[in-house]
């Protein structure tokens, strides 16, 4: 069976790439992986007070945004696998690819800068993915063909 991965991040490009990542999956007949990288923990003040949110609080978390992006998705029919892992969201998805027959990301989630048109993860997703990219463009940034 062919096997689709998609990231989610809660972002509006993120929602598109699951649209597109779930019609792959039926034109394919695929089993669809959502996965959801979570940022290593990071303490930004005195150790000996600070406390970082626990990993487990975090990962139900995630799955809770995976739910909330299928929640506006038909799903039914298709085998949906589900993936909440720590790391830095590229190496996380490219490790989720492998094996995969296509890796589907938003063209920008919620990190980079605001003007980038391709954002550093999906980058860095295309230059390094175990298996060929669909990057989702959102309609109204799409270059205009008429001249």
């Amino acid at each position: 069976m062919a096997h689709i991965v998609v990231g989610v991040d809660g972002s509006e490009h993120a929602a598109q790439a699951l649209d597109r990542a779930v019609h792959e999956a039926r034109l394919r007949g695929a089993r669809l992986e959502i996965v959801h990288a979570l940022p290593e923990p990071m303490m930004f003040a005195d150790p000996v007070f600070a406390r970082p949110t626990p990993i487990a609080k975090l990962r139900v978390a995630g799955g809770e945004l995976i739910d909330e992006a299928l929640a506006g998705v038909n799903d039914e029919g298709l085998e949906i696998g589900r993936t909440v892992a720590v790391g830095h969201t590229a190496q996380v998805l490219c490790h989720a690819a492998k094996g995969a027959d296509l890796l589907v990301v938003g063209s920008r989630g919620y990190g980079g800068f605001r003007g980038l048109l391709v954002g550093s993860v999906t980058q860095q997703v295309v230059a390094h993915a175990p298996c060929p990219v669909l990057v989702v463009v959102p309609a109204g940034r799409r270059r205009r063909q008429d001249g």
